[in-house]
């Protein structure tokens, strides 16, 4: 008798603090993969050995992956933390892999911006203001720039450490507090600001798979209800996307482009654009773009044929399987729930008539009652997810917002 061919054997590396856990576990799982799981924390996995890691010591936390794991097939990051780490990996395994100069520059919303303006991928107008520099030199940047501005923390993500700044004056108090936000999390202190133009118009998230340096689409988002500051809390996801198909394929060639001038080959990026309508052209410019998939539990909101998820494309593209080509898929979405004021949580009334909202698909509340959260641009968590689709994008938007007017959020 044949033996069977053993399955193929995964390297997921997780962080302990991700949304993403379990829909990798799941997609792995319906795969048959052999999955080995490297994290820097306890994972709910119900026994199942895990390498411990530290992202932060990339090469010694290789060195520890390379003694006891074996071969694999392949070296999936979960979640932006262990990007780095899976690169460095992946490389001493002599698997494809994303550069790691790449993956650090996508992680460093400065570089990203240099790199771009070098390769002239379209963009905000921008300065970088180091450290150092006084707040004179602030105010000028924001002044170079024009009002409104927006000014950001460069290695944050999840829109923490971003806000609005309508002159000089608000730039400077802007960056007082991203100050307080980067020192009450550790950062080291000499971490640059970025201060950018701010470009209004719609905008839109663009998910994809890159294999030698070609980037093949899994979804595109439009974001309806994207606020105009001073915070810039993602809230409403909603695919597919309803802009012109012109706009739309430059949409993507913009994402493809910044992609490759940040010398990424291999994997999935998650870029965000905007828009711009100004003076009556439509120009997509870049906002960021990150090595991985949409973050958040965002990826429910997607189904690929045969029912497969975001994460099993993933995973399959990362052992070089097939994944299906792009193409428009019943119209469903994605209300991200953003803290509304900061405080401890009590409570999320109103979960039984949210979940009954016709067209709805999914409700999650993700962080546990009773701990204190933060709104932006201080916190980095959201309250939950809520799915839905339909047969429009407007459906899947009103249901959306219907189910979101039913809950109640108790912070005290």
């Amino acid at each position: 008798m044949t033996a069977e061919p053993a399955a193929p054997r995964v390297l997921l590396l997780v962080p302990a603090r991700t949304y993403r856990a379990a829909d990798f576990l799941a997609a792995a799982g319906r795969l048959g993969l052999d999955l080995v799981v490297g994290s820097d924390g306890a994972l709910p996995l119900g026994g199942r050995p895990v390498v411990p890691v530290n992202p932060g010591d990339p090469e010694r936390s290789a060195d520890r992956i390379m003694a006891s794991t074996g071969p694999v097939d392949a070296v999936v990051a979960a979640d932006t933390p262990m990007l780095v780490l899976a690169a460095v990996t992946a490389g001493r395994m002599g698997l494809p892999h994303n550069p790691v100069d790449a993956v650090i520059a996508a992680t460093d919303k400065a570089v990203q911006r240099r790199r771009w303006a070098a390769a002239g991928v379209a963009q905000p107008a921008f300065r970088v203001v180091p450290a150092a520099a006084g707040e004179d030199v602030l105010r000028q940047a924001a002044g170079e720039i024009g009002g409104p501005c927006v000014v950001k923390a460069c290695s944050l993500s999840a829109s923490q450490g971003i806000l609005r700044a309508d002159d000089p004056a608000a730039a400077v108090a802007a960056a007082r507090r991203i100050r307080r936000v980067l020192d009450a999390l550790g950062r080291p202190g000499g971490e640059p600001l970025l201060v950018e133009e701010y470009v209004p118009g719609p905008e839109l998230s663009i998910d994809g798979l890159l294999a030698a340096g070609t980037l093949s689409i899994t979804a595109v988002f439009d974001k309806p209800w994207t606020p105009d500051g001073p915070t810039f809390e993602e809230t409403l996801l909603i695919t597919p996307s309803r802009l012109a198909a012109p706009v739309l394929a430059a949409a993507i060639s913009t994402a493809g482009r910044a992609a490759r001038a940040l010398g990424l080959t291999d994997g999935p990026i998650h870029a965000e654009l905007r828009i711009d309508e100004r003076g009556g052209r439509t120009r997509p410019v870049m906002l960021e773009l990150a090595a991985r998939c949409i973050g958040g539990l965002c990826s429910r909101a997607l189904r690929f044929p045969g029912g497969a998820s975001l994460e099993e494309l993933v995973l399959a593209h990362a052992l070089g399987r097939p994944t299906p080509a792009y193409r428009d898929r019943r119209p469903s979405g994605v209300l991200m729930l953003p803290v509304p004021r900061p405080g401890v949580l009590r409570a999320v009334e109103g979960r039984t008539e949210a979940a009954a909202t016709p067209g709805l698909t999914g409700l999650s509340i993700t962080i546990p009652l009773g701990q204190r959260v933060s709104p932006l641009p201080e916190g980095d968590r959201y309250l939950g997810f809520i799915f839905a689709e339909g047969d429009t994008q407007d459906q899947v938007e009103q249901t959306l917002g219907v189910a979101r007017e039913r809950l109640r959020v108790v912070i005290q």
